[in-house]
């Protein structure tokens, strides 16, 4: 059995084959294609170990997709297809679990856009092209949002008026729920917490970062809120802010909304601090002694740390603490910045097991010395796509 599953950006698109056997997921095949829509394009394909790039236009998603079917009908891959999972980022409070595609639930999608404008959008036109291509195969939704639905009221409400809730929906939803639910499910699993029993933070750090409370299987609490734009400090997103700053700069310097907007999602965070959003760049040149870059990467720090200790708070206590993400899984750096001031708490880190770059076959590894285990996940948010595809279809 087959599964493709699909994630559809504005102008991209990333795709991942897995084959399953005895509920063991195995990767296959995987690609991404880039820059649909523009006068030259690129599809990459990795596949039986080999890697190869092609520049070619692609006209539209349905175009990139066709592309990529023809590749994977090349190797019998699309022959036995079974399913097509795609990751949506918002599915607001109407859809809080994985959701089979049908013509009527894209149009209710359609509503949710104003939620996530930058995100929905292209998820649905790439849902559509794939429906239209291998419409003889079910196709399944998987939301970012989802895992989220389990927050209690007083986590995920503002104390905004009433009716920006009831009219507009404004409220906490927080995202990168696939890959929390997959870090932590693989971390309770490979320290052997009991599933229905245990206190784990997730933190998936990266150019979009976030970090969860997970207490018994269930997000109780996360950083991110009615956008992805609330939390952690990231890559080009402020993250946490006075709310009356916008109006304040809006005011002084006669920017727009847009404006404001757009500074707040593109040109803040490591960015707005140090002019660099990646990370690798920030602590190459915090190694060489440049200041603004060591204040990027503290401020980084701090804000996760204090996520940390808060919802410790809200636990209850603490179990572990797992790292994902391109920051979370690769930089010893920012996990010793962050964890090292909380010894007190029972989080040690041994150094040495730190700096190893080296995964076991379950994509983990343990850096931990003190009572609350601290574990390094490889995330596999389009396995976690799969898995759930197919157990909503039963198959």
């Amino acid at each position: 059995m087959n599964i493709l599953v699909v994630n559809a950006g504005s102008s991209s698109l990333k795709y991942e084959v897995f084959t399953v056997e005895d509920n063991v997921y195995t990767s296959v095949a995987e690609g991404l294609v880039e820059r649909i829509g523009e006068s030259v394009g690129a599809i990459t394909m990795k596949l039986n170990g080999n890697k190869d790039k092609q520049e070619r236009t692609f006209a539209d998603h349905k175009e990139a997709l066709a592309a990529v079917l023809d590749h994977l009908g090349e190797h019998g891959l699309v022959d036995d297809l079974a399913v097509v999972g795609h990751r949506m980022v918002h599915g607001g409070e109407e859809y809080t679990k994985p959701t089979q595609v049908t013509e009527e639930i894209l149009k209710d999608l359609d509503k949710l856009s104003p939620l996530a404008p930058l995100h929905n959008p292209p998820c649905i036109t790439g849902v559509r092209a794939a429906m239209e291509l291998r419409g003889d195969v079910p196709h399944v939704i998987v939301f970012d949002t989802a895992y989220h639905a389990t927050l209690a009221e007083d986590a995920y409400r503002y104390a905004v008026p009433k009716e920006w809730y009831t009219n507009h929906g404004v409220r906490r939803y927080g995202f990168h729920g696939t890959s929390h639910k997959y870090v932590a499910n693989t971390a309770v699993r490979e320290l052997g917490l009991d599933p229905n029993n245990h206190k784990v933070i997730t933190a998936h750090l990266g150019n979009g970062a976030s970090i969860t409370a997970i207490k018994d299987g269930k997000s109780i609490e996360t950083s991110m809120g009615l956008t992805p734009l609330e939390g952690l400090v990231m890559g080009t997103r402020s993250g946490n802010i006075d709310p009356a700053i916008p109006f304040y700069i809006m005011r002084q310097t006669g920017m727009s909304a847009q404006e404001a907007e757009d500074a707040l999602n593109r040109q803040s965070g490591l960015k707005g601090v140090c002019g660099d959003n990646d990370a690798r760049a920030v602590e190459e040149r915090a190694d060489s002694g440049d200041a603004d870059a060591k204040l990027a990467l503290d401020l980084f720090a701090h804000r996760v740390r204090g996520y940390i200790g808060e919802y410790s708070a809200h636990l209850g206590g603490l179990d572990a603490i797992v790292f994902t993400g391109g920051i979370g899984e690769n930089s010893a750096t920012m996990r010793a910045a962050i964890l090292e001031p909380l010894a007190h708490m029972g989080i040690e880190i041994d150094p040495a097991r730190n700096d190893v770059r080296e995964f076991n076959e379950a994509g983990t590894r343990v850096i931990s010395t003190g009572a609350v285990k601290v574990i390094v996940v490889l995330t596999q948010e389009q396995e976690q796509i799969a898995r759930e595809s197919v157990e909503l279809l039963g198959l």
